[in-house]
């Protein structure tokens, strides 16, 4: 058992982070970026679980056995405070309550550790709060940022902070991860890997989920519907409500495991009469619960956006691999050899990429990430965006 097992195709990061948690004085703040899926909070949570780690034997630090371990790991370590949102941005107050936390000292850790699992979602005001504590931190206080990318993060920031890069882990590290971790059939587990596009939370789902498989199987069939207008609003029609329904079931099924783990991490039972502290903090999580819910729909429907682009992301990849054989472009591999990520529709996307050319293709993914755009910066509403979106698909 270690802190870092879930981290899957992440050697070198995992390596940087466990020599950093072992050398006793590690640097005072980090930026983790990443893709999405590639595990940045994860590898926030596991490094700050190892320094406040209760072994004393520093090649021992991360167990993932120990009290501070289990806590962090279940959140609930009072020396490690995560931030992250479930709205569009944090709020300055949030960040000034984050700094004024840093400067408590940790009450019974080595170190008090503070993540921003959404560090680019910090307008520049509310970024330049932390800069003093980041720049300045209070003794035995480590900060961690999260970002997809460097430059999502004020240049006077991530100057101060030593970034490392987590990569996009292979489909086959995800899989392997499934197998060990959750027991998941191998082939299952490979499929769902591949799926995901190597998410390992969303490889997950997929693999423990008949229902979650099903609705993206019907999602990613959806261009084979498109033949009319009417056609495509019943699609966009259709997305949206896979993707609602999506959000619906992975919000139960998340919250519930987060109250089983509060409770058990408070050494409360599961049913029964709770004591009025701990009855509090059930309160401020489910509070926190409905604020999430709310932005849960925007978010599976950006999954679905993206399972429905994976199709025409193989189509394409199909479609440059007859062209490089056609062209005598000396490819060493036939067509049939590609990888796809939607590998069991393969004689579907061979038939459909026969049918079209490349450059429509592309004018066809185009427009699903302009909607993407759109339904993550504005208020467009989502049906009608969707509408436009599946009619410029026929």
């Amino acid at each position: 058992m270690s802190v870092w097992v879930d981290l899957a195709g992440q050697g070198p990061v995992v390596t940087q982070l466990r020599r950093a948690a072992q050398s006793g004085n590690p640097t005072h703040a980090w930026l983790l970026t990443g893709p999405p899926g590639s595990g940045r909070s994860n590898a926030a949570i596991a490094f700050a679980a190892a320094l406040v780690c209760e072994r004393e034997e520093l090649a021992e630090r991360g167990c993932g056995v120990c009290k501070a371990c289990h806590t962090t790991l279940s959140g609930t370590n009072a020396d490690v405070r995560f931030i992250a949102t479930e709205k569009t941005t944090i709020t300055i107050d949030e960040a000034r309550e984050l700094v004024r936390k840093a400067h408590d000292s940790p009450s019974s850790s080595r170190w008090r550790v503070m993540i921003v699992g959404d560090a680019d979602r910090m307008a520049e005001r509310t970024t330049n709060v932390l800069l003093k504590a980041i720049e300045e931190p209070p003794p035995r206080t480590i900060w961690i940022l999260c970002a997809p990318s460097p430059a999502d993060v004020l240049v006077t920031i991530r100057s101060r902070c030593r970034t490392l890069t987590l990569r996009v882990p292979p489909v086959q590290d995800v899989a392997d991860l499934l197998v060990h971790r959750d027991g998941i059939e191998p082939g299952l587990a490979l499929h769902a890997a591949r799926a995901a596009q190597s998410h390992i939370g969303i490889a997950r789902r997929l693999a423990s989920d008949v229902g979650a498989r099903e609705r993206r199987e019907r999602i990613v069939r959806l261009p084979l519907t498109l033949r009319n207008v009417t056609g495509a609003v019943l699609a966009a029609a259709s997305l949206l409500e896979l993707a609602q329904a999506e959000a619906t079931s992975s919000n139960e099924d998340r919250d519930i495991a987060e109250k089983a783990n509060l409770l058990r991490s408070l050494g409360a039972p599961e049913t029964g009469t709770l004591p009025a502290s701990i009855r509090a903090q059930v309160r401020a999580l489910e509070e926190d619960q409905k604020r999430r819910s709310k932005r849960s729909v925007t978010d599976q429907l950006d999954r679905a956006l993206t399972d429905l682009l994976s199709f025409y992301r193989d189509v394409l990849v199909v479609q440059l691999a007859v062209r490089a054989q056609n062209g005598g472009g000396g490819a060493e591999a036939p067509a049939a050899a590609v990888e796809l990520v939607n590998e069991s529709l393969r004689g579907v996307l061979n038939d459909f990429a026969a049918d079209s050319r490349a450059e429509t293709t592309l004018v066809r993914m185009d427009a699903i990430n302009s909607v993407r755009r759109r339904l993550t910066s504005t208020n467009v509403s989502p049906l009608l965006a969707l509408e436009a979106m599946t009619a410029s698909l026929l």
